[in-house]
């Protein structure tokens, strides 16, 4: 199985990064787990980083619902910006919302959405599909 090097976790329930952090951690699939509670700081360090490969993650799994700045306006923002390397984004919400998934669908950067809590399947799909 293919390791990757840097994923990003975007999400402000601190909770659902506690968990999806240690179930990437014991997929012993991610080298790098770079957490943002909000989009404001994610972006920030997207754009601080841009030209800088390594830094930058090869999987983002974004929640919607966030305050200051929440995952559609974090990928208004990201789709304006270049990057050194081809990004992945996954929507990993809670809202089961038809809208939010036929949404996310006309988004070309967004590959795919999760119903959160993410399993340890789900991942590993998501890792074999990169």
């Amino acid at each position: 199985m293919k390791k990757i090097a840097v994923i990003s976790l975007i999400d402000d329930d601190q909770v659902y990064q506690f968990l999806t952090r240690k179930m990437i951690e014991d997929s012993g699939f991610v080298e790098t787990i770079l957490q943002f509670t909000d989009g404001e700081d994610a972006i920030a360090y997207l754009a601080e980083n841009q030209q800088n490969a390594e830094k930058l993650p090869d999987l983002i799994l974004l929640d919607l619902e966030m305050p200051f700045m929440d995952g559609w306006q974090f990928l208004d923002q990201y789709i304006k910006i270049g990057f050194a390397k081809e990004i992945t984004i996954y929507i990993a919400s809670s809202s089961t919302s038809l809208s939010d998934q036929e949404k996310s669908q006309q988004i070309s950067e967004v590959k795919g959405y999760i119903v959160k809590p993410v399993t340890k399947e789900q991942f590993v799909e998501v890792v074999n599909s990169l």
